[in-house]
């Protein structure tokens, strides 16, 4: 089920009530960056911003429009306190809740989950369960990330227009305007200001051709694997 930030107590002390608290695997998360007048109103009027330290928003392919926070609890299954730093995307979860049932997925569906129980468990051995994940806009612009590595198949946020209106004050200089794309390292640019795409073609070239074939296929999943 789904439960805003207020009734994650609430839904907490139902399951104690229920009995189901011990054996009950509950995630916390959000589907996406914050709202364009939540950050306009919440930068202006309280010096809060809700992306920091990510460029971006909602709707954009910046680490502000997707990346977000996920807590998982579940008692006797999953360490207390323990971490990773593995991609997780939403569409795993389907994958994942599949797995822990015991359902087989049909080779058209969950085209783009990956199975994170081990992950969960801390049984992944530091190996990536997902080696790529894919970004879309509300435009359908694409993106792919491989490890700290992010491409984008698109000049702009391939979202909102940063040249006019509200955002036009949180517009970036672009570093490399001609480039039609963009390739960012997250570890050495977390704020996605520096685009790489010429000084990195090599990388640029191996990483569209990926998501072609993806776009191709319908699909980043391997058939018939977690």
């Amino acid at each position: 089920m789904t439960v805003s930030p207020d009734g994650y107590g609430a839904l907490m002390e139902k399951l104690d009530d229920l009995g189901l608290a011990t054996n009950t695997l509950v995630m916390v998360t959000s589907d996406n960056g914050p709202e364009v007048a939540s950050i306009v109103n919440m930068r202006r009027d309280y010096g809060h911003d809700g992306a920091r330290p990510w460029r971006g928003i909602k709707r954009d392919n910046w680490e502000g429009g997707h990346r977000v926070p996920m807590l998982a609890r579940w008692p006797g299954r999953i360490s207390p306190g323990a971490t990773t730093d593995q991609t997780v995307c939403l569409t795993d979860l389907m994958a994942t809740f599949a797995a822990i049932v015991g359902a087989p997925l049909p080779e058209n569906a969950a085209e783009d989950s990956f199975n994170i129980l081990p992950v969960l468990l801390g049984k992944d051995g530091g190996k990536a369960i997902r080696e790529f994940t894919l970004h879309q806009t509300i435009s359908l612009a694409l993106a792919i990330r491989q490890g700290p590595w992010k491409y984008l198949d698109h000049r702009g946020s391939g979202g909102n227009r940063y040249d006019r209106g509200e955002l036009k004050v949180f517009e970036l200089p672009e570093k490399e305007p001609d480039a039609p794309g963009q390739l960012y390292h997250l570890t050495w640019d977390p704020g996605e200001r520096t685009n790489l795409y010429h000084r990195f073609p090599e990388r640029v070239r191996e990483m569209k051709a990926t998501l072609e074939s993806f776009k191709a296929s319908g699909r980043s999943a391997p058939r018939g694997v977690e």
